[in-house]
């Protein structure tokens, strides 16, 4: 990959990774077109629900603590801003107010223009909020126009005498969502992060809402190394500082790909490259990485032993209680092929799995470690549907398996397996199966849905469903056109 930060756009996921919305198959097929360059989208002659990247790349940035972002956008934008807003306040550790100012867009500035408004509204930002960094932010509407963005900050950042950035989130430039997460990348790398002066015992660490911030910070004391989290509750001052870090890892590959090999193809900060800390492997396999780079093998050795003298005689017990039941996946592929891993861990025969889009490729060109490893030790090849949150596609491959577990990590698609009778566990948390503990409250959750089932059974008996019998007749593929 080539990063070039001279440009204030970024190349979208299916332009630069070959990243597809549309796919169904089975996982080995899913692996053999990958690696020869052969894997295709396959587009649908029907779709109903989605995500914006916009929502990605304002709600990454939004969350660092000392900026703002101006968002050249219609008011109906800027409601992703309230979905960030709820997900900030469950984080006990946030200690910053959101800041995010819209030029609320009106018919009339579609017609004339409204760079004017976007200038003002970002000087108006700087008295109020006095912020180390502006972000000034696209939408559809202004790429519709051809609103310049790029010709004013330039000029504001001078004036202002703090970084003021473009950042080209219109939503229509990609179906896939996690286009905005490089964009926010690309945004942060292009004008936040400066040139190392020194080396410093620091670990990037990309998530989302840093729920285990303590946890995490524990683990890494133990180290002799202190995690720099991202983006979440981060300033720009610290943020200037990643390209003096040890390495960068990420709770989830999807999110990280970008920043991780961005920076060390810039400055030569070694990304993590494994499976995700979710599981037993891979947790093992993601700290031992970080022990090579921060020169702490031993220590890792003696965390590991410690976890697994600790959790492992609870987790193999729940497992015998719960192996042999049957699950469907329905998650970004950052999560998907991770948790299909970890239920084979504990022995649940995982039948189907469907990610919301899939990055045949990272940016270091390679097949993501997770669907690598699931090709190399899952013990049978399962089906792998790309399905872009379609909803009514996993109600399909539902009705087909009859899975005794549905695992989403979005609750909008939860809802539909519980009225088919399905028990349904939401992986909401990025960290709820992080590490050996993660995972045995993990097998716990597994175990305590599968005892008791009534509320589904009671709800599935009580609900008509929108779909036919003639849907459920049909093989989920059945939407693709080619």
């Amino acid at each position: 990959m080539k990063i070039n930060l001279n440009s204030s756009a970024v190349p979208t996921r299916e332009n630069r990774l070959g990243s597809v919305t549309g796919y169904v198959g089975d996982l080995h097929n899913l692996i053999e077109q990958s690696g020869c360059g052969s894997l295709r989208n396959s587009e649908r002659c029907f779709s109903q629900s989605s995500t914006c990247l916009s929502g990605c790349a304002v709600g990454l940035l939004s969350s660092i603590r000392d900026v703002a972002v101006v968002w050249h956008a219609p008011a109906g934008c800027h409601s992703f801003t309230n979905v960030l807003g709820d997900q900030l306040a469950k984080n006990i550790n946030a200690t910053f107010d959101t800041k995010v100012v819209g030029t609320d867009l009106s018919e009339d500035d579609t017609v004339f223009g409204a760079l004017e408004s976007a200038r003002s509204l970002v000087c108006k930002a700087y008295n109020q909020y006095r912020p180390k960094a502006i972000f000034v932010a696209s939408s559809c509407v202004t790429g519709v126009i051809g609103e310049d963005i790029d010709s004013i900050v330039a000029d504001l950042s001078a004036e202002l005498g703090i970084p003021v950035v473009s950042v080209h989130c219109e939503g229509f430039k990609s179906r896939i969502w996690a286009s905005g997460f490089d964009i926010a990348d690309h945004a942060v790398l292009q004008t936040i992060v400066k040139p190392p002066k020194e080396k410093r015992r620091v670990v990037n660490f990309k998530n989302f809402f840093e729920s285990e911030r303590a946890q995490i910070t524990e683990l890494f004391a133990r180290l002799d190394v202190t995690p720099q989290f991202l983006y979440s509750n981060s300033t720009v001052e610290e943020l200037s500082h990643l390209s003096e870090s040890l390495c960068t890892v990420c709770i989830c590959g999807t999110l990280g790909t970008y920043l991780g090999n961005g920076l060390e193809e810039l400055y030569g900060v070694p990304y993590v490259r494994t499976i995700n800390p979710m599981g037993m492997a891979g947790f093992e396999a993601w700290l031992r990485e970080i022990g090579k780079y921060v020169d702490r093998e031993e220590e890792v050795e003696k965390i590991i032993a410690e976890d697994r003298a600790k959790y492992l005689p609870e987790i193999m017990k729940i497992k015998e209680e719960i192996q042999g039941h049957s699950a469907v996946i329905g998650m970004g592929p950052g999560y998907t092929y991770e948790v299909a891993r970890v239920c084979q861990e504990l022995g649940i025969d995982v039948v189907w799995a469907a990610a919301w889009h899939l990055d045949h490729q990272y940016d270091n060109g390679k097949i993501p470690p997770a669907l690598e490893y699931l090709n190399e030790t899952s013990p049978n090849n399962m089906g792998i549907s790309v399905a872009d949150q379609q909803n009514f596609e996993i109600v399909n491959i539902l009705h087909e398996y009859k899975p005794d577990l549905y695992f989403s990590r979005h609750p909008g698609s939860t809802v539909w397996a519980i009225k088919q009778g399905i028990t349904a566990v939401f992986v909401a948390d990025e960290y709820m199966i992080f590490g050996y503990k993660g995972t045995l409250n993990f097998a716990r959750t597994v175990r305590d849905s599968l005892r008791n089932r009534s509320f589904e059974k009671n709800l599935a008996a009580r609900v008509k469903l929108p779909y036919t019998d003639w849907w459920y007749r049909q093989k989920n593929n059945a939407m693709f056109v080619n």
